[in-house]
Order: C-alpha cells, then sequence, then structure tokens
C-alpha cells in the first residue's frame, strides 16, 4: 500500500513527502528532509523543542499532522540564515553565548523569531511571556533572556 504524497513548503522550497496524512511534521523534517534543528522533546507539545514557523507563528511540530501544513509556508532553524550570515535572532543568541547543553535552542530562537515578527520592539515582560512555554533544564535563562533582549534592540551591540 503507497502513502499519500502531501506537498510541503520548507525553508522557500517545495517537497513532495510520502507519509501518512497525521504522520507528525517534525518526524517528515527530520527524517525525510534531514533538517535536525527541530528536536524531539516531549513529543506532546509541551516542551517547544520543536518549534517551527508555520506561516510566521512558533508551531510545535511534534504535534501538527502533516495534512494541515500543505500549502502553508514552513521555516525551521535551518531556514533563517546561514553560518555566514545568520539571522538576527541566531546572531543576538551567538553573541550572547545563551547555551549550555544547547537542547532547547531551536525552540528558544524560533519562539523569539516568531515574538519579533508579530511585535517588532517587544517588552521585557513580553519576551518573557512569549518564552514562558519553552523549556530549558540546563539553567541558561539568563543569557537566553539577554539574547531575546539583543534580538529586540534592547541591547548595545558592544558588550564588555
Amino acid at each position: 500500500m503507497t502513502q499519500p504524497t502531501t506537498r510541503l513548503n520548507v525553508n522557500g522550497k517545495s517537497f513532495d513527502v510520502s507519509a501518512a496524512p497525521d504522520t507528525a511534521l517534525l518526524y517528515v523534517l527530520r527524517n525525510d528532509l534531514a533538517l535536525n534543528g527541530p528536536k524531539y522533546g516531549c513529543g506532546l507539545g509541551e516542551c517547544g523543542t520543536c518549534t517551527v514557523l508555520i506561516d510566521g507563528v512558533a508551531a510545535r511540530s511534534c504535534v501538527i499532522p502533516i495534512e494541515g501544513c500543505e500549502g502553508r509556508d514552513i521555516v525551521t532553524l535551518e531556514g533563517l540564515g546561514s553560518r555566514e550570515h545568520p539571522d538576527p535572532v541566531q546572531d543576538a543568541f551567538i553573541r550572547e553565548q545563551a547555551a549550555q547543553c544547547g537542547y532547547c535552542l531551536n525552540g528558544m530562537i524560533m519562539t523569539t523569531k516568531a515574538l519579533l515578527l508579530r511585535t517588532p520592539a517587544p517588552s521585557e515582560a513580553e519576551i518573557r511571556e512569549a518564552l514562558r512555554y519553552n523549556l530549558c533544564r540546563c539553567g541558561a535563562h539568563v543569557e537566553i533572556m539577554r539574547a531575546a533582549m539583543r534580538a529586540a534592540g534592547h541591547l548595545a551591540e558592544a558588550r564588555d
């Protein structure tokens, strides 16, 4: 029995994917498209490590079936920028060294990007609210907040 084909638009490219319509987007991104920015964390949409942007909105890819993604614009961490030209959010996380183990970073970066797309100059309280459902077990919260504040333009470029 052959699987139906779903056309996904990921990082500006179209892909025809053969998978059951109820397959989680995360599995297709990682297993079929070799995009490993989104991570498998809880599998319940609770921790945020699998976050991607769908039509510019942060979404938990571990609980979203691919059938609901057809014709929508999906962006993963890999689609934001490159090593040579990182997205300003990625650059802010690098400058602030906002990682310890790094497992949560995909979700933190993608959620920050989604926030900045809808609210270009968020307050510190708005940043905290946006990131509150992304879990980090390492304790890098201070650096993550600094990075998000930098990305929002609240911190000067030069640091001591």
